[in-house]
């Protein structure tokens, strides 16, 4: 720890002192200023900073995660144009949570290895692609005849999927943000990551029947895929890896990078040597998987919902799309914003294990009245949600990260299967399913 580094810089001095700790050199073979100072000027031409980085990657996620309420208030355009099912609707409107979950594993991984502005572009791309494809049938489907419908019901299912995609961007962003901030400020950056971002669906619920009101499927998706560009255009210009990650692209050592990023910039947090040996880790473990079921009937049964409440409203209820569209919103803003306040300042509070109980039995008694019944689901949902991830820590200390993957992405994978479900009650029992699907919570 006492390199002889000759220098009036402190900050280099520090750096190169902790990579000759790093690599296990003496004090005698303590290197010139002239020496280190390619590591100060690495240090110096470094891109973006926490708080661009926080606000770009938020807005990214927060146009990625919109698409999981795509479809619900535009499904009775889409059952008219293409005569669907009520199953078949179900497959449609959950299409965009297929991918935006079951990537959120791949994805996390990936951002140990390039710092996650590189897979964050990927997705958000992706998600653009779909977006165009999805205008694009849409302006042929008054052309098609009854005879092609299942041709574009599978196109439309395959390009919801890719939409999804940057429902993804979660699990990149909480790593590419994490990276950026000291271990102590990281609860509030993350909660206001999550937070604004989880708001997307409910505020796509809200709007978009109106947009269809006046534009039409083919106006509300044009509208949308604009948005879409301009807030990933904007994310490309705002987000940046963390310190670390950019100067092993400069071609610096993982000593090198690791001792200029923690010394004149204070990152805190490093990729672990082997990501994948902490997800076999935390798959072993039993309480993993526990935690896996919680949070795909909690947070899997948020996006569920929100893609499915319009259709149960207007089926069930005979609501106005638009109504259907302010009913949705609210259950899925409540439980968002729950999940926030008071959900982990309650779990901080009183525990993981002690929060998510009550959470879980207001939940199960929620669907008894309607529009009372939805918003008792969106508070015990909210609070659950954010038990969980208090748990997780707790339950998994040695593999966090492993076990964060297998959470956040196979318990948002309920957001696909569970519509399907209630739809399929609807397929045995008529309209009186609508009300006996939510039995499956």
């Amino acid at each position: 720890s006492r390199c002889a580094v000759q220098s009036t810089r402190p900050a280099m001095a520090f750096s190169y002192m902790c990579l000759c700790f790093w690599e296990g050199k003496g004090a005698a073979e303590g290197p010139s200023s002239s020496q280190a100072a390619p590591l100060l000027e690495a240090a110096q031409v470094l891109r973006g900073g926490p708080r661009r980085t926080l606000l770009g990657a938020t807005l990214g996620f927060f146009v990625g995660f919109a698409a999981v309420s795509l479809f619900g208030p535009a499904a009775g355009s889409l059952e008219e144009a293409l005569d669907l099912s009520p199953l078949s609707l179900s497959w449609l409107v959950a299409s965009p949570s297929l991918s935006g979950s079951l990537l959120r594993i791949p994805f996390a991984a990936w951002v140990d290895t390039t710092g996650g502005k590189k897979p964050f572009v990927v997705l958000l791309v992706m998600s653009i692609l779909g977006m165009g494809g999805l205008l694009a049938v849409i302006h042929w489907l008054p052309l098609l005849g009854s005879a092609q419908s299942s041709l574009a019901f599978g196109a439309l299912f395959a390009l919801g999927t890719l939409v999804g995609c940057g429902a993804a961007a979660f699990s990149v962003g909480i790593g590419q943000v994490s990276y950026w901030f000291p271990q102590r400020r990281q609860g509030r950056v993350l909660a206001m990551f999550a937070g604004v971002g989880n708001l997307a669906p409910g505020l796509v619920s809200l709007g978009l029947p109106y947009l269809l009101r006046d534009g039409g499927l083919q106006g509300a998706y044009s509208i949308w895929l604009l948005v879409l560009v301009l807030a990933s255009a904007l994310y490309c210009l705002l987000g940046h890896n963390a310190p670390y990650f950019q100067l092993r692209r400069q071609e610096y050592s993982s000593a090198e990078a690791r001792c200029v990023a923690s010394g004149t910039h204070g990152q805190e947090l490093f990729p672990s040597e082997d990501a994948v040996a902490s997800l076999r880790l935390a798959a072993g473990s039993s309480r993993t998987w526990a935690l896996v079921v919680v949070y795909f009937t909690t947070f899997g049964g948020l996006v569920a919902l929100t893609s499915w409440l319009p259709v149960y409203w207007a089926k069930f209820h005979g609501a106005e799309a638009i109504l259907a569209g302010r009913l949705t919103a609210l259950f899925s803003l409540s439980a968002s914003l729950l999940r926030i306040f008071p959900g982990g300042l309650l779990a901080d509070a009183i525990g993981g294990l002690p929060a998510l109980i009550p959470a879980l039995l207001a939940a199960s008694e929620g669907f008894e009245r309607a529009a009372a019944g939805q918003m008792g689901v969106a508070l015990g949902m909210g609070l659950a949600n954010a038990a969980v991830f208090k748990l997780v820590p707790q339950e998994i200390p040695t593999a966090v990260g492993g076990a964060t993957g297998w959470v956040s992405g196979l318990g948002a994978f309920g957001g696909f299967a569970l519509p399907p479900a209630m739809a399929a009650c609807v397929a045995r029992k008529g309209v009186e399913g609508y009300r006996l699907g939510f039995a499956i919570f």
